[in-house]
């Protein structure tokens, strides 16, 4: 029954069904361009639920034994990665339900970034349902199949730049430049356009870069079904947390812009939680794209392992 279960979940049908019923949910609560707590409280609870499961499932498999170790390290960053997400959303509906959290955008648009981003939260955590049947089919199916690591010739610069990039010091020195900058624009209690400017495009570049080569690990990996689908629903989950990052961005710009032109549609004094917010949400996104980077190292180094038989 559990293996039936496993299968039904993972579908890929039953996945686009969860997703239409989310789009479905948001469609009916934005009817009157409010969200009432007890709907609030729905929504967080749909998300805690489908994410600490996966969390819990993604960690169950790390500790599982294998004659393929990387498998392992693949399930605790993505374990990982889910944790962090998964903070990110107690925190907001946390702040929500006990009215910490006024208004990240502006009062107008705020529905809108509550309903796109409730939409992308289910569609990352769907495609990394879909992810785990093929990670477990890496994780089982093809132990045997492990072809013996070559001798490795002198590393090239570019191997020598991602090695330092996937670094976890590295990735530690970015966190803390992270909550560093965020500290600093906000001691003033107020986010300046260039400001934002610069929080958005370095998680754009992370972002981005971080989908593009994961991309490309699928396009190397044609002949490995089991990994070039997984890599495909990693690549998929890293572009529902883009688009948020870039839709959220977009509408706070469109703010500034306004405010800069002193054109102001509405005016909102920001409470300090709401600012304290924003810190929050940016040091979160920019560690989930570190733990998906040091994710990216092994997955690259699964492609280099794995091998299926002509």
């Amino acid at each position: 029954m559990r293996e039936y279960i496993f299968k039904v979940i993972t579908d890929a049908r039953i996945l686009i069904v969860i997703a239409g019923i989310a789009l479905f949910w948001r469609s009916l609560v934005s009817l009157d361009k409010t969200e009432a707590l007890w709907e609030c409280i729905c929504s967080g609870i749909s998300l805690f639920i489908i994410g600490w499961a996966l969390f819990a499932y993604m960690c169950s498999m790390s500790r599982k034994q294998t004659s393929w170790p990387v498998t392992n390290k693949i399930y605790h960053w993505v374990a990982i990665c889910l944790f962090v997400l998964n903070i990110y959303v107690a925190i907001y509906y946390g702040m929500r339900w006990v009215g910490l959290l006024h208004v990240e955008v502006s009062l107008l648009q705020d529905s809108i970034l509550r309903d796109v981003r409730y939409i992308l939260f289910v569609t990352f955590y769907c495609a990394i349902m879909w992810s785990a049947r093929y990670f477990r089919g890496m994780h089982e199916n093809y132990r045997s199949l492990i072809k013996e690591r070559p001798k490795k010739p002198a590393k090239s610069m570019k191997e020598f730049l991602f090695g330092v990039i996937t670094n976890e010091r590295t990735l530690i020195a970015v966190i803390a430049a992270a909550i560093l900058w965020r500290v600093v624009i906000s001691s003033d209690n107020n986010i300046t356009f260039w400001e934002s400017m610069c929080s958005a495009l370095t998680l754009i570049i992370m972002g981005w870069f971080l989908f593009g080569y994961i991309s490309a690990l699928t396009v190397k990996a044609k002949a490995t079904s089991d990994l070039t689908k997984a890599c495909y629903g990693v690549a998929l989950s890293l572009c529902a947390i883009n688009v948020y990052a870039i839709f959220y961005y977009g509408m706070r710009w469109y703010e500034l812009i306004f405010i800069v032109r002193e054109n102001v549609p509405e005016i909102y004094v920001p409470q300090p939680l709401d600012l304290v917010f924003k810190g929050i949400r940016y040091v979160m996104l920019v560690l989930f794209f570190c733990t998906a980077i040091v994710l990216s190292k092994y997955l690259k180094r699964a492609h280099e392992d794995y091998t299926v038989p002509k």
